[in-house]
Order: C-alpha cells, then structure tokens, then sequence
C-alpha cells in the first residue's frame, strides 16, 4: 500500500474537513476523524469518501504523531475532556 507523505499531511486534513468530519486531535497521542458523531445517514454518505481519502493518501500511521501535531497546530483539538 502507498505511504502517506509528510507534505500530504494539511491536504489530507482538509480533504477530511471538506468531506463534512470533524476530525481532532486526541491529547498528543492519535486523532479521531469525527465521523463516529455524524447522524447515521450522513455517516453512510461520507464513508465512501473517507474511504477515497485513504487510498489517495496512502498508510498514516507513520504519520500518527505529525498528524497530531498539525490538527494541534489548527486548533483542532479535544484534551482532558475539553473541545478547543
């Protein structure tokens, strides 16, 4: 499978902020992709799409900790039970 680059990371955000996902950072250790709290149809609607995002971009798992560090960087954030 394709590795993700670390240059894709801010395109792969906002590809995955553009889909309609809030996607946050969790603490400094992953992130989630927000598509857990969609209503039950617009999660059916997005899956696709994330699932577009994926194979474009490639394997992130490398990337966990960078990923992190820019969705931080943006705000995107929810630490010790607090949404920023």
């Amino acid at each position: 499978m394709k590795l993700m680059s670390e240059k894709d990371i801010p395109a792969f955000v906002q590809a995955v902020i553009e889909a309609g996902c809030d996607i946050c950072a969790v603490d400094y250790d992953g992130y989630v992709l927000g598509d857990a709290d969609l209503p039950l149809a617009k999660s059916r609607q997005v899956q696709p799409i994330l699932r577009q995002i994926s194979l474009r971009f490639g394997e992130r798992d490398h990337l966990r900790r960078d990923i992190v560090l820019h969705l931080r960087s943006l705000g995107r954030f929810v630490e010790s039970g607090t949404i920023h």
